[in-house]
This record gives C-alpha cells, sequence and structure tokens, in this order.
C-alpha cells in the first residue's frame, strides 16, 4: 500500500458535539439504518453487536426498534461514554448491554453473533481493517455486517479536518476499499450504496 498523503491539521475538535447530539441521532434513524434495513434486511430475533455506541445508545436502539433483534450489545472505547450510554439505555433493560472494549480486539468469542453494526466507526479507528476482520470474525455462519461511513473524500477534507480530530495517519475508508476489506476478511458483500458524490458509503456483507 503507498504511504497515505498528509491530512490537513485539525485546529478545534468538534467531534464530540455532533457524533452525540440530536441532529446526529436523527440521521441515523430517519436515514443510515432505513438504508441499512433497506440494503441488508431485519435480525429479526437475533443477538447483535454495536462496534462503538456513543453515549446516546441511537444505534443500540435501532437494532431493536428498526431490525428487530431481542438482544443489542455494545463495545465502546471511552469509559465515560460506556457511563453515559448505560444510562441511556437503561429503561431497556438486559435487552442491551454495555461494554468497556476494543474494536480492533474484541473480546467475544468467534461467532458470537447474528449481526454486527458500525455507524461511523471506522473513520476514527487507526487500524480500520482491523475492525472489519474483528466484525466478520464475531460473526455466526450468514450473519450480517451492517456499516456507514463518511468516506475519505469528506472525512480529509480540509473544512472538517479543521474542525473534527481522526487518526493523522491518512488511511480512511472508501467505498472501494470498505468492500475490498469485507472480502478480504472472508465476508460476501451483498449490498452497497454510496451518496453525496462518494462522501458516504453503506454497505452490508455476510459471512458464508
Amino acid at each position: 500500500m503507498p504511504d497515505p498523503k498528509p491530512v490537513p491539521p485539525t485546529y478545534v475538535d468538534a467531534t464530540r458535539l455532533w457524533v452525540d447530539s440530536r441532529p446526529r441521532a436523527w440521521v441515523q434513524r430517519r436515514g443510515e439504518a432505513a438504508i441499512l434495513r433497506r440494503l441488508g434486511g431485519e435480525v429479526r430475533g437475533g443477538t447483535v453487536l454495536e462496534l462503538g455506541t456513543g453515549r446516546r445508545g441511537t444505534g443500540l436502539r435501532l437494532a431493536l426498534d428498526v431490525f428487530g433483534a431481542d438482544r443489542a450489545e455494545g463495545v465502546e472505547r471511552f469509559p465515560a461514554s460506556v457511563a453515559a450510554c448505560r444510562a441511556a439505555v437503561a429503561d431497556l433493560g438486559d435487552r442491551v448491554e454495555v461494554r468497556e472494549g476494543d474494536v480492533t480486539a474484541l473480546a467475544a468469542e468467534d461467532g458470537s453473533y447474528d449481526a454486527v453494526f458500525a455507524y461511523h466507526v471506522l473513520h476514527h479507528a487507526e487500524a480500520w481493517r482491523d475492525v472489519v476482520g474483528e466484525a466478520a470474525r464475531v460473526l455466526r455462519p450468514g450473519g450480517r455486517f451492517y456499516a456507514c461511513e463518511m468516506t475519505a473524500r469528506f472525512v480529509d477534507s480540509r473544512p472538517l479536518r479543521a474542525v473534527a480530530f481522526h487518526p493523522a495517519d491518512g488511511d480512511r475508508p472508501t467505498p472501494t476499499a470498505l468492500a475490498t476489506a469485507c472480502r478480504d476478511a472472508g465476508l460476501d458483500v451483498v449490498a452497497q450504496e454510496t451518496r453525496l458524490a462518494g462522501c458516504w458509503t453503506a454497505l452490508v456483507a455476510t459471512r458464508p
């Protein structure tokens, strides 16, 4: 792989203001989850995992409400976010569990889940292909990986980079790279949709 291009500098990191905002949750529910369900269907009665829950737990609720899962587990890197997310989804009882963990090295055993969800978590990871590999590992045969991402075209653009910190290696997902990473991890890409002039992509892949 060629050396990545240097990325523009970050002056003010306002990432958290968007990630856990009400507008972000609305976009995730009304737009992204609906697209992912159309591309990959529901996970009726399944046990699923969300990578990077954030503080609001929106993705965990969507797994139950939109995709029909019976149980949703989440992994989040930051202890403060884990605590906030647990409080946000406390009304869901034992149908939801949130744990602190590393999405590049999941504690779950092989074949633990019927689906894995990744809402804009890959471009925050320094080794995002390892995250895809872990998602593939913990899926049961026939399980689905649902991902949507802001791509390198947007994440490493000068305007966004100025106000949002991301890893400095310059290796961010592109639509093609995301599909290739899934195939390299042993998944079959069943559907992908790219919008906003290549700045956003949604993908569903299955484990054979």
